[in-house]
């Protein structure tokens, strides 16, 4: 009878002995990191700006670097070396991404391009992303329509020049970006420089970002994500259905208008815009591939991804430009040289014939990028980089941030040195690995040419046409230049100018 008691434990304990050793011998073979406490893991180290802390631990562990955040294993990357590993040897081992519980809001998560594993559906949205926004055609219009939204922020901050007025930098071009999207997908403005009324929409982008921003403690201890602590999930169901009502609104009156004027004159009506397009896509695709709620969500996506980053690196842009006069004096004359006519605005075949200019905008992606830790990937199996292994399921974190300061890399990183880029041959369209602010491999941000074009033609015809000074007593050396960290990395203090015309 004791035998057969024996070979039972034994037949048990065997496994649970093989399990136990295969877990120290994976957990030996993480890379170094802090110690973590019982349950929080190395939460109370990540304080209220994580991009900072995560850059401080990385001189002392390295720039490949393990944390345990509540339940989650997470491995911090930060070196050029590193990230080219990760991201270009073992790409596809990476291309997942590590679900926040705020990209569940309105089950976003199975739709959007942006969370979606790589898979048919992925691969699917990204190919009509590039074919009906950002293919040749879909440039040329979207161009024509920069150059007139442009104007209509020229015009707005010539009428704050007759009262020196302050301007509110962030708001300004986040109105202009967002009525280029909107008129690029829809051929309609969605906000006003001065009106109250049309801020419905701005703000529920706001939200949505804010929400997204947040620490949520769901994402550490998933336990939580059925009581919803703190009440992330219901604001972000608030915001997004909003968003969500409006376009279904547009969807609707425009089925409506090409239905009654084909029935008419049996020609259809056509704006000829994005909205068009993906409609003809969705009423020939007989297999759902392309449904409505695809629609509706990539919509979301685009909005989003494409509006706050844009602003926010512009009024960077801006901040950097006017605390240092002597860069704004240099970077005005490239232009007003390029230019000559005082009453043409920039184009995008100017970008080129303007080095200087796209060097100012590389220092302040360098020192200020949109998204300072990208969006997390996700380790599809266990993967060996480097002598340790990365273990399958853990959270990637890039930390651009801290890649962009770091002595090893950059002379001086913490000065906005625009001249740096003048002398070495780097580009942020995903090969340098040193400057990823839009991210690089499978991942990269879609809209990357797009982001390109908007943030030099604005900024070059803010400076052309315009001097800037702080508002206030404020000298440009004293600034307020600190940051306020989230999905990106906005300024904790809105910058407020006043423009001159010149």
């Amino acid at each position: 009878m004791a035998y057969p008691i024996f070979f039972l434990l034994l037949s048990f304990l065997l496994p649970c002995i093989y399990a136990f050793s295969v877990f120290r011998r994976r957990n030996s073979r993480l890379p170094p990191g802090p110690h973590p406490f019982p349950i929080i893991g190395n939460l109370l180290q990540l304080g209220d700006k994580p991009h900072m802390s995560l850059a401080k631990l990385s001189k002392r562990y390295g720039p490949l670097m393990s944390l345990k955040l509540g339940s989650k294993r997470s491995i911090v990357i930060s070196s050029p070396d590193i990230v080219k590993e990760f991201f270009h040897t073992h790409d596809m081992s990476f291309s997942s991404r590590s679900l926040p519980d705020t990209a569940r809001v309105v089950d976003h998560h199975k739709y959007s391009i942006a969370w979606l594993s790589v898979g048919d559906h992925w691969r699917r949205l990204r190919r009509i992303t590039k074919e009906h926004l950002y293919s040749v055609q879909g440039l040329q219009v979207s161009e024509l329509l920069l150059g007139k939204k442009v104007q209509e922020l020229v015009d707005h901050v010539n009428q704050c020049c007759t009262h020196e007025k302050p301007i509110n930098i962030g708001a300004i071009v986040f109105t202009t970006t967002l009525n280029v999207i909107s008129n690029f997908l829809f051929s309609l403005d969605f906000a006003q420089y001065d009106s109250v009324s049309s801020q419905e929409f701005k703000d529920a982008i706001r939200g949505l970002m804010e929400v997204g921003g947040k620490p949520n403690l769901a994402d550490f201890f998933p336990m939580l994500k059925l009581f919803d602590p703190q009440g992330l999930i219901r604001r972000g169901n608030v915001y997004a259905n909003k968003m969500l009502t409006i376009f279904d609104k547009i969807i609707d009156q425009r089925f409506h208008s090409r239905s009654s004027s084909s029935s008419c004159d049996g020609v259809s009506s056509r704006k000829n815009d994005v909205l068009d397009s993906v409609l003809n896509i969705n009423l020939k695709d007989k297999s759902g591939s392309f449904s409505l709620n695809d629609m509706k969500h990539w919509f979301l996506d685009l909005f989003v991804a494409g509006t706050d980053t844009t602003a926010t690196t512009l009024e960077w842009a801006m901040a950097e430009l006017i605390r240092n006069p002597e860069i704004m004096k240099t970077t005005r004359l490239e232009v007003t040289k390029h230019m000559q006519n005082k009453n043409r605005n920039i184009q995008e075949s100017d970008i080129t014939r303007l080095p200087y200019l796209q060097a100012v905008l590389k220092e302040t992606l360098r020192l200020h990028p949109p998204a300072p830790l990208l969006v997390p990937h996700k380790a599809i199996h266990d993967v060996d980089v480097k002598g340790f292994i990365v273990p399958k399921n853990a959270q990637i974190l890039c930390n651009v941030w801290a890649m962009g300061r770091d002595p090893n890399v950059w002379s001086n990183p913490e000065m906005f040195m625009p001249e740096r880029f003048l002398e070495v041959e780097i580009d942020y369209k995903g090969h340098d690995f040193e400057l990823i602010p839009f991210g690089t491999g499978r991942r990269i941000c879609p809209g990357l040419n797009f982001a390109h074009r908007m943030l030099h033609i604005i900024i070059g015809s803010l400076i052309h046409k315009f001097d800037w000074k702080p508002d206030g007593n404020i000298s440009a050396p004293d600034m307020d230049m600190e940051e306020k960290f989230g999905l990106t990395l906005p300024k904790g203090v809105p910058l407020m100018a006043i423009p001159i015309k010149l």
